[in-house]
């Protein structure tokens, strides 16, 4: 089994009301009900519009602390779910159904299986 990154990829600044968000999490929800029944499911969660992050850098003896995302751009990472499948074929799988359901561009990586070089 191999662990997999799926990033739902969201335009920046829409905003779904809660009558258009309520069926989709509803989908949602009975998608990571399949994935935990298989054993597949590690974690998912939703993320906030990236104007609400904070960038933590290297700085000159300290680490700098700023408001916003590192960079400017037309789409962030809205939401992310971690599984834990037999390949990337079936990560792929799950990542169209995960396009079904959300209607987002889904990003799938692989993370690594041990120790950089190993």
């Amino acid at each position: 089994m191999a662990q997999y990154l799926l990033k739902m990829i969201q335009p920046v600044g829409i905003v779904p009301s809660f009558e258009e968000l309520a069926p989709v999490m509803q989908k949602l929800g009975a998608l990571q009900q399949e994935l935990a029944s298989e054993g597949s499911w590690v974690f998912g969660g939703g993320l906030h519009q990236p104007d609400s992050a904070t960038m933590v850098r290297p700085g000159d003896g300290s680490p700098l602390i700023t408001d916003g995302p590192f960079a400017e751009g037309a789409e962030f990472v809205g939401g992310v779910t971690i599984i834990d499948v037999a390949d990337l074929d079936a990560a792929l799988r799950w990542a169209k159904r995960y396009v079904d359901v959300t209607g987002l561009a889904t990003e799938v990586t692989p993370f690594l299986a041990g120790p950089p070089g190993a």
